[in-house]
């Protein structure tokens, strides 16, 4: 018997974890999306911060794993960002800032002139949030991309063309934090 518990032990550490923590929030390897049944799995994770403040952890959930943007933005099927609020409060008028600097630093003018109208309707979704407020952006091919807040929704913005944008804001050439850019395509 006590020769087979190395055996055991090594067992035991080669079995998949079901769960990731990253800054204290706890997220799940895979995930099913409303009105989908594709399993969805954790690509990456990781802090975005704000000065030296910790602000919320973000995860992203893909139908397989990619490494680079160009992967997670031609990537066919649902996808998941999630994002967990650690600061005590970020009020709403800070959310909307923060997207709208997103889509325009990642976007022509002509593709933002096209996504206007839908980022005003994006923008109108949020309140104020505090800490441990969940807020998922659940993209369905054909449907859109619905907006979760503590799993309630909140609305749904149509096309494609917008969560790609959407997922610009963290993955594109000006992302709002490149440790947190580098953490969702699976680096550290």
């Amino acid at each position: 018997m006590i020769r087979r518990l190395p055996l055991l032990f090594v067992l035991l550490l080669a079995l998949p974890s079901q769960a990731r923590e990253v800054a204290g929030v706890v997220l799940p390897e895979t995930v099913t999306l409303r009105g989908d049944a594709t399993p969805l799995v954790l690509n990456g994770a990781g802090v975005r911060h704000k000065f030296f403040f910790k602000i919320y952890v973000g995860a992203l959930y893909l139908p397989g794993t990619v490494s680079t943007a160009e992967g997670v933005f031609a990537a066919a099927g649902p996808k998941r960002v999630r994002m967990v609020f650690l600061y005590d409060e970020v009020p709403r008028e800070k959310l909307i800032r923060g997207w709208n600097e997103g889509f325009e630093a990642n976007q022509t003018e002509a593709a933002l002139a096209r996504l206007r109208a839908r980022l005003d309707r994006f923008n109108k979704l949020f309140p104020d949030v505090q800490r441990g407020d969940v807020i998922d952006l659940d993209y369905l091919p054909g449907r859109g991309t619905q907006v979760w807040i503590n799993e309630r929704l909140a609305g749904t913005i149509e096309g494609a063309d917008f969560n790609r944008a959407l997922l610009a804001v963290w993955l594109g050439e000006a992302p709002a934090d490149a440790d947190l850019r580098e953490a969702l395509l699976g680096g550290k």
